[in-house]
């Protein structure tokens, strides 16, 4: 299969690139390279997929539709014929960041999601992948099925999500374009983003400094390793009809549990500090993933105490990295 991946050089994208490419497809990236967090993890990983044979990569933002257009001709151009699927994992992501910058959010994950939906209907390609988010269930109970009602959501990042997931719906309905859907859960893992609590609570456990927790630690998430995640969005580049899927572990752990399965991997004891809970943070999250097994095959298979163990060796090979990028 041809496909544009969208977020190439992203934490999630760069692993679902690696996966197209290892079963023989031919891979066209886009990315922004942004500063949402330190490019040199972006650059790193761009890197890395520039060097493999079927791989070729356009500096492009997803919201920019002139430029857009331009890198799908360079698609077409390097495949020879029209991609088979878009992959869109290019996203802003980050729920608490979203409250301070609530525009490019919807740039990116609203029109930018558009943009590419008219182009797939523009150019007849008939499969189209987005990445979504377990921040769309908002405060209802768990587990999370896909079923549930989605009207609750407690921050912009959630809120262009879910309306990026109904522009997504109406271009299945009205042009028959083949969309899955994907709820990512908690998505960690070697080299990911460090705004999120594992690389965070890693590097301060690593580093001997003050592990900062918002709320009691009691709080828990449904931690999903990443190559679970990328094999799983992988799978669903196939023609299923359009569908909203659940990608998680189905198994939440506590941040305190977190924070005491790295004090193991690492052998060092963690400085904890509590403080006030931010308004937009749910209790827990947790995936129903019976219907990722029934429609996609797909099981998650790492648990928190292998991933963690190769978040923390991640960072011990990568420390003058790791150590130096801004939090």
């Amino acid at each position: 299969m041809n496909a544009i991946v969208s977020g190439c050089a992203g934490f999630i994208g760069a692993r679902v690139c690696e996966l197209l490419l290892d079963r023989g497809d031919l891979v066209f990236g886009l990315d922004d390279m942004s500063d949402a967090y330190d490019p040199r993890l972006k650059s790193r990983r761009l890197e890395a997929l520039e060097a493999r044979d079927g791989f070729r990569f356009s500096l492009c933002d997803v919201s920019d539709e002139e430029a857009l257009r331009a890198a799908f001709d360079g698609a077409g151009a390097f495949f020879g014929s029209a991609a088979g699927c878009v992959a869109n994992l290019a996203a802003r992501a980050g729920v608490r960041q979203s409250m301070e910058n609530p525009r490019i959010y919807y740039s990116t994950n609203v029109a930018g999601t558009l943009n590419l939906l008219e182009l797939c209907r523009e150019r007849e390609i008939g499969k189209f992948v987005l990445a979504s988010t377990s921040s769309v269930y908002g405060t209802n109970d768990t587990p999370f099925d896909e079923d549930m009602a989605t009207d609750s959501q407690l921050s912009p990042y959630a809120s262009s999500k879910k309306a990026a997931e109904g522009i997504c719906r109406v271009y299945s309905s009205l042009y028959g374009t083949d969309v899955s859907v994907l709820r990512y859960f908690t998505v960690y893992g070697p080299a990911g983003r460090p705004d999120m609590s594992v690389f965070r609570f890693v590097r301060w456990v690593e580093e001997g400094e003050k592990v900062k927790v918002l709320g009691d630690g009691k709080q828990e998430r449904d931690f999903t390793y990443v190559d679970d995640i990328a094999a799983g969005t992988v799978s669903a580049t196939e023609n299923l009809g359009f569908e909203v899927i659940n990608l998680g572990s189905g198994n939440p752990v506590s941040l305190n549990r977190l924070i005491e399965v790295i004090e193991r991997k690492t052998g060092k004891r963690a400085d904890v500090t509590y403080g006030p809970p931010h308004p937009s943070d749910v209790g827990s999250t947790r995936a129903d993933v019976e219907k990722a097994r029934r429609i996609l095959g797909w099981e998650p298979s790492v648990d928190i105490e292998t991933g963690v163990g190769n978040c923390v060796e991640w960072y011990r090979a990568n420390r003058d990295l790791a150590g130096s990028v801004e939090l």
